[in-house]
């Protein structure tokens, strides 16, 4: 009679577990991407000392994250996600942030200007917010297409200054392990 309940206790436990899970990615609590960003993830390779960290819980229909950089050599001009697997540049696939003084490339209406090193911002990307890149695939609007291809590991995201045009910090990003917190 005891282990009968000894056993029923642990099914039940099991099914309340289960159903926490469940309950839990219903709720879109999500998958979570943690990545440092460095000079030496830039494509051609950038000595600084800046550094950043991308946090990032894919929600479903949307993404929610936050960006911290710091020590930038240059003024911050923009911030990105690309399409680009590791050592190599891509396209602009969102703007967390862009600044249109200098308009290296003007950001897309509503996009959130980036303060001055140091500084943390956050946003939720949605379908809305992906503009390409068309030649790699992407047409704007294909939010499913960017969870592809972060989930590929062919995302990165990085952040530009005055003195590094082509970004001065830089990391891949993967959903399916945790880097630095």
């Amino acid at each position: 009679m005891r282990q009968r309940r000894i056993q029923l206790a642990a099914a039940v436990a099991v099914v309340a577990i289960v159903s926490v899970i469940a309950t839990t990615a219903l709720a879109g609590g999500g998958r979570e991407i943690r990545e440092r960003l460095t000079g030496f993830e830039e494509v051609p390779v950038v000595s600084t000392e800046a550094e950043g960290k991308f946090k990032a819980r894919v929600h479903g229909d949307r993404i929610t994250y936050e960006l911290r950089y710091e020590d930038l050599e240059g003024d911050v001009t923009q911030a990105h996600i690309h399409l680009g697997q590791r050592d190599v540049n891509g396209g602009i696939s969102v703007w967390l942030c862009g600044n249109p003084n200098p308009p290296v490339i003007v950001p897309p209406p509503g996009t959130q200007e980036c303060p001055d090193s140091p500084a943390t911002i956050t946003g939720v990307i949605t379908a809305d917010n992906v503009v390409g890149p068309t030649g790699q695939g992407i047409a704007p609007g294909e939010f499913d297409e960017l969870l592809r291809a972060i989930k590929a590991g062919v995302t990165y995201a990085n952040v530009h200054s005055t003195m590094f045009g082509g970004g001065e910090i830089r990391a891949q990003l993967n959903d399916d392990r945790d880097d630095d917190d």
